[in-house]
């Protein structure tokens, strides 16, 4: 299991098409994990609207939207952009080594 404060190794930067999204797993914590040019922003990835994954929706702009109903996320503050979702989703910090992501479960600040 991860520690909140150290950082994981989850993917390479290639694994994250630019303008799109992947999901991947620190420790048991399930994490979407969305690309801008060489910036990757890390969520948490569960919609808190509905609890489906939203490394399954699209990334517009800099939003995540979830595919079930629609629910957009702000991906620099994890807060949601219009409804049906009313809370936002955790935001975790992201260090870019070289070609290797990686992510500390620790909220971003």
């Amino acid at each position: 299991m991860s520690d909140a404060g150290s950082f994981e190794k989850v993917c390479s930067l290639a694994d994250i098409p630019d303008g799109g999204v992947i999901g991947v797993e620190v420790g048991e914590t399930p994490v979407a994990l969305v690309r801008k040019g060489e910036r990757v922003f890390a969520l948490h990835d569960v919609c808190s609207h509905a609890e489906v994954k939203l490394s399954e929706g699209e990334v517009y702009d800099d939003t995540l939207e979830c595919w079930l109903h629609g629910s957009c996320f702000d991906v620099h503050t994890g807060k949601p952009t219009g409804p049906p979702a009313i809370k936002p989703v955790n935001v975790y910090t992201v260090k870019i080594d070289g070609d290797d992501v990686l992510v500390s479960l620790s909220k971003e600040s």
